[in-house]
């Protein structure tokens, strides 16, 4: 027994013929017929009282057809309810780490939206992470950063995971603090300069395949105190314009970012580390228009400000 079985039983019962259910159906009466017969032999029952006068329903029949009404009554609602009669709704999904010229880029991305239904979902969090969204979380897009010493790892472990990437930029971390910082006006700053104050800094490193305390060593000078870890952007900005004892490592940040916080961007000659923003997703995965435009917002960002 199938839906189509029910639909044809329910459509003989209602036109009381076979030949006015075949005409409204647009079937051949011998392939209806053919059908109610095979309908009968699997319930082992008999629907219809066939004479004359047309196809009448038995007691077993009325009771079979009154269940099969009901079923494809609620096969009728679950269809309407799911049915998608507008426009399909695209989707774009992105994870990366925590940096205001991606945020920018992404902004200015949506600005560009037309009024066709969409789903925009923007991650910020570690390259760790990031990898795992698009392998386990249905993301498709992600950019992770990482020290260019780190390179080799990183490349091996995309390669074993079959992910794609593409290098974004190179760039050297700066220094963002408060206009009020003792050292707000001291245009190159040095580690030692840095050594009184309190750094803020992002929880989460991650490299694959060397130890979390390696890394923090390595990311993090020893000549610094007092830190505060934080896993978000927004309170970065809270801390660094509230306390003006404290400064961050950061990727180049927009002016108008600076100026809506009273912060100020120095350099450090010392600091000769150099990072990379890779653009990563799977191997085979076909850009959309929605990732191609939010990826040239990107390279806009880039030149402006890397």
């Amino acid at each position: 027994m199938n839906i189509l079985h029910m639909k044809y039983a329910v459509e003989v019962a209602k036109a009381g013929s076979l030949n006015k259910a075949a005409q409204t159906l647009l079937i051949a009466q011998p392939n209806l017929s053919r059908s109610i017969k095979e309908l009968e032999s699997n319930l082992g029952i008999t629907i219809f009282d066939r004479s004359a006068k047309g196809m009448m329903l038995t007691p077993e029949g009325q009771e079979f057809v009154g269940y099969a009404q009901s079923i494809l009554r609620q096969i009728d609602q679950v269809e309407n309810m799911y049915k998608d009669t507008s426009a399909p709704k695209q989707r774009f999904s992105i994870s990366v780490p925590r940096a205001s010229y991606i945020s920018e880029a992404f902004a200015r991305f949506s600005c560009q939206l037309s009024s066709q239904p969409v789903e925009l979902f923007y991650k910020e969090t570690n390259s760790q992470r990031t990898i795992r969204n698009l392998l386990e979380n249905d993301f498709r897009l992600g950019i992770i950063r990482y020290a260019q010493n780190y390179d080799q790892y990183f490349r091996a472990m995309l390669d074993e995971k079959e992910l794609s990437y593409e290098m974004i930029c190179e760039f050297s971390y700066q220094l963002i603090m408060s206009r009020h910082h003792p050292l707000a006006e001291k245009e190159d700053i040095t580690f030692e300069d840095l050594r009184p104050f309190i750094e803020i800094a992002h929880a989460d490193p991650y490299v694959p395949s060397l130890p979390l305390s390696k890394v923090v060593k390595e990311e993090l000078p020893d000549n610094i105190d007092r830190r505060i870890f934080i896993y978000e952007r927004a309170s970065q900005f809270d801390l660094l314009s509230e306390n003006a004892q404290t400064f961050m490592w950061i990727s180049p940040m927009p002016d108008k970012l600076l100026d809506r916080y009273g912060l100020v961007q120095r350099k450090c000659a010392e600091n000769r580390k150099i990072y990379r923003d890779v653009l990563i997703y799977k191997k085979g995965y076909r850009l959309t228009a929605l990732d191609n435009a939010f990826i040239t917002e990107l390279c806009i960002a880039r030149r402006k400000y890397l």
